[in-house]
């Protein structure tokens, strides 16, 4: 995004966290699939050129055109989201695929290329030609491309299980299609994806278990989503090491000035019992109540740590009962 790299495993859309699985294609090992051939027969009369990216007018036109279409925000620009806000130039090796009608631009897609992989970073196009399914068609395009270079690797972002506008890139190479399994850090093949595989709802499923248990022992608790789970994003905020957790439980009515908060970590398929501060107050809060929103957290401590679900929920029940 602009000139800085980061990666995420969550994403939100309108009032709803998501998981973002990231997905790879296997380039040495991609032979055209049946949709590939299907919309290169039947876009075989547009003109596609593919070269370094250069910024115009008239992309930037495309650009609006095809966000106005969106159900979402995104990036104010094209030079917004490729260069950020400062005339420097781009510390990346970014190339296009344009595609033409004519005489007139209908889509256009970005991709940097590294040494042994590229990444596809956005492809927009024109509203009136959503029929030609020209978003995979671009993506198609960069991979032959890089396929050409003999690039081992051609990244197309992530698809977001909940979300069904992400799933078109399920189908693309699928089967040279890999996704990265966040709980092992291991790239398999899209073909062995289950719910297992989706952070978020497993990370809601496990806390929603231990919120019952306590409430067999009378503890009232929360489960909520952290609406600045992506505050280490901002480059400003990017050395504070903020908690990052989409979701996590914490007792009902908790102080607002300091947290014991339990979250649910599927790279360890443990539960870990933390001790949170406020480190800032924003000037508005969401007034959903299925959101915490009083301030931006940062972990202290961890108080505790265990695969199981009874242990956990005794140690948290110590830690936030008062001593008579």
């Amino acid at each position: 995004m602009g000139q800085t790299i980061f990666t995420t495993n969550f994403v939100r859309f309108q009032q709803e966290i998501y998981s973002a699985i990231w997905l790879r294609v296997l380039l040495d090992q991609y032979q055209p699939d049946p949709t590939q051939i299907k919309l290169f027969k039947r876009n075989a009369h547009f003109h596609t050129t593919i070269q370094p990216a250069v910024l115009t007018e008239e992309k930037e036109e495309l650009y609006l055109r095809y966000q106005q279409s969106l159900a979402f925000p995104t990036s104010e620009s094209l030079r917004h989201l490729l260069l950020s806000d400062n005339d420097a130039p781009s510390i990346y090796n970014t190339y296009e695929v344009s595609v033409h009608h004519g005489d007139r631009l209908i889509a256009i897609g970005f991709f940097d290329i590294g040494e042994t992989s590229a990444e596809g970073i956005v492809s927009v196009y024109d509203p009136a030609y959503k029929k030609y399914s020209l978003g995979k068609f671009l993506i198609y395009q960069k991979m032959l491309y890089c396929q050409h270079l003999k690039l081992r690797y051609f990244y197309p972002g992530y698809f977001v299980p909940g979300n069904p506008y992400f799933d078109y890139k399920l189908s693309i190479g699928r089967p040279v299609l890999q996704f990265l399994q966040l709980r092992t850090q291991h790239w398999l093949g899209i073909e062995v994806f289950k719910a297992e595989d989706i952070p978020r709802e497993v990370m809601r499923t496990k806390l929603v278990s231990l919120q019952k248990s306590l409430a067999q022992a009378s503890l009232e608790s929360s489960v909520v989503g952290y609406e600045y789970f992506d505050a280490n994003l901002v480059p400003d905020l990017r050395e504070a090491e903020l908690f990052d957790f989409p979701v996590f439980l914490c007792r009902a009515n908790e102080a607002q000035n300091l947290l014991s908060v339990v979250v649910y970590d599927v790279r360890d398929s443990r539960y870990h019992l933390l001790m949170c501060i406020p480190f800032w107050q924003p000037g508005e809060i969401n007034p959903d109540p299925a959101f915490y929103s009083s301030y931006v957290l940062k972990t202290l401590h961890e108080l505790h740590a265990t695969t199981d679900m009874e242990e956990m929920a005794a140690i948290f029940l110590k830690t936030v009962t008062p001593k008579s």
